[in-house]
């Protein structure tokens, strides 16, 4: 694809608020003689009109009152830039202030405001990236783990492109071969044997089932995972909470009913961001307010990705507890004994086979951090992960492949049934289309528009 687009572009490519540099980004037909205007080089016998790609010169920037600031300017000659544009960057001191002057003396000279994403649109319409990486440079942007920036880093090299493309082809030449074979039979072209298509509609098939089946793994990964911690009051759901935040979040009393509302925190467990949400005890009351809390606290358990039941240890099983433990068959939950510093007097047979785990824990021992650490990760499957691998980074992408893997599945059902070779390759056709869409080859703009709309300014 090629951009028709002949606006140039400025917007501040880093984030708000004080630092050591702001970076003011231009890009466009324009952006050498936007350039010019708003930055003078030190050096008189260089200019900005002459500067070639990968260069930079040190100079003042300029404004309606004359220059106000110096700085470094970085020059990208086209096609050979991110966009695939003529881009300059103009790099400011650090701070609101100064860096919005600088976008400001852009536009007054000549630069149209950027849109959300409208960068790395333009490199996507340049043909600089496939919208698969496209959505690979939000998901790097927002990444807060090693492991998010490794499947985002994987994602931006091509992986996913890569590995669809290869499955594009698989079934691209099996498509031309059932064309030939159906629509120009006085050809004599062979026709396919069944081992030999079969063959091919399952290793596309299977590949298709192995990005699925990681693609909630990796979801967590990237964008961590609502987990509920519930319980009785005074099991240890608040202490639980204060452990794996490495703070005192909640107010922690021998009070029953102390926590009446949810608490939230986001936290880091291991490569996990958990999105913790410590709810009211659950239990029997005639207040009010506390119902209200418990009521949240059994909506919260239904929406969780994750649910860590905190029992107490130190006391027997009772109605309640096992009423909460039913609540959570069924659900990726584990059950944490907490108290085992004090005599146990609680069974915790009685609930394993509402939990993917039951552990033995004291919420008031740092160590047990590490142990419910290993037990989530376990649990969602995030281990088994490799990160430099191709995967599914959305709910868009997922939907595609979704879509090519089961028209494949309809495609091997025609086979197996004895259709004609004319229904299995309207299947293929099916597949090769939701593959298309998934690389965005085919995509509509208002998917692209979808796309971009979860981008930042600058970007």
């Amino acid at each position: 694809m090629s951009s028709t687009l002949i606006t140039t572009i400025a917007a501040i490519a880093t984030a708000p608020g004080a630092g050591g540099i702001a970076v003011v980004r231009l890009s466009g037909p324009e952006s050498y003689a936007v350039a010019e205007k708003v930055f003078r080089p030190m050096n008189p016998n260089k200019s900005v009109r002459d500067a070639k790609g990968y260069t930079a010169l040190y100079g003042s920037f300029l404004g309606e009152s004359g220059a106000f600031d110096d700085g470094v300017a970085l020059f990208f000659r086209a096609p050979y830039s991110y966009t695939g544009e003529d881009v300059v960057e103009l790099s400011c001191h650090g701070g609101t202030a100064v860096a919005q002057l600088l976008l400001e003396s852009c536009i007054a000279a000549g630069a149209a405001p950027a849109g959300r994403g409208e960068y790395t649109r333009r490199a996507l319409l340049n043909g600089k990236l496939s919208l698969t990486q496209a959505e690979a440079v939000a998901d790097m942007i927002r990444a807060d783990s090693r492991q998010g920036v490794a499947l985002a880093n994987a994602a931006l090299d091509g992986a996913l492109a890569k590995e669809i493309k290869t499955r594009q082809m698989q079934l691209t030449g099996l498509q031309a071969h059932l064309t030939a074979w159906v629509d120009y039979p006085e050809e004599d072209v062979p026709a396919l044997e069944n081992d030999q298509l079969t063959q091919t509609l399952g290793e596309v098939k299977q590949a298709l089932d192995t990005l699925i089946a990681g693609y909630g793994a990796g979801a967590v990964l990237r964008e961590g995972v609502d987990c509920a911690i519930v319980g009785r009051p005074n099991a240890g759901k608040s202490t639980l909470l204060n452990l794996l935040a490495g703070f005192d979040r909640a107010i922690v009393t021998p009070v029953a009913g102390t926590t009446r509302d949810v608490v939230e925190q986001a936290v880091m467990v291991g490569d996990i961001r958990l999105n913790l949400f410590d709810t009211a005890g659950v239990r029997q009351t005639e207040d009010i307010v506390e119902a209200e809390g418990i009521r949240r606290s059994w909506k919260k358990l239904e929406e969780a990705g994750l649910v860590l039941a905190v029992f107490d240890g130190s006391e027997p099983i009772n109605e309640e507890d096992r009423q909460l433990a039913q609540a959570c068959k069924g659900r990726p939950a584990i059950a944490l004994i907490n108290k085992e510093d004090k005599t146990t007097q609680f069974d915790g047979q009685e609930v394993a086979d509402c939990f993917a785990q039951v552990l033995s824990v004291s919420c008031k021992n740092p160590a047990a951090r590490q142990t419910i650490a290993q037990a989530v990760e376990q649990l969602l499957h995030t281990k088994s992960i490799d990160p430099h691998a191709a995967s599914l980074a959305n709910q868009r992408q997922l939907a595609a492949a979704t879509r090519a893997r089961d028209a494949l599945k309809e495609a091997q059902e025609a086979v197996a049934l004895g259709f004609g070779l004319d229904a299995v390759g309207v299947c293929v056709d099916d597949a090769l289309d939701a593959l298309y869409s998934l690389t965005g080859e085919n995509a509509t703009d208002a998917v692209i528009e979808q796309v971009f709309e979860t981008f930042c300014v600058g970007k």
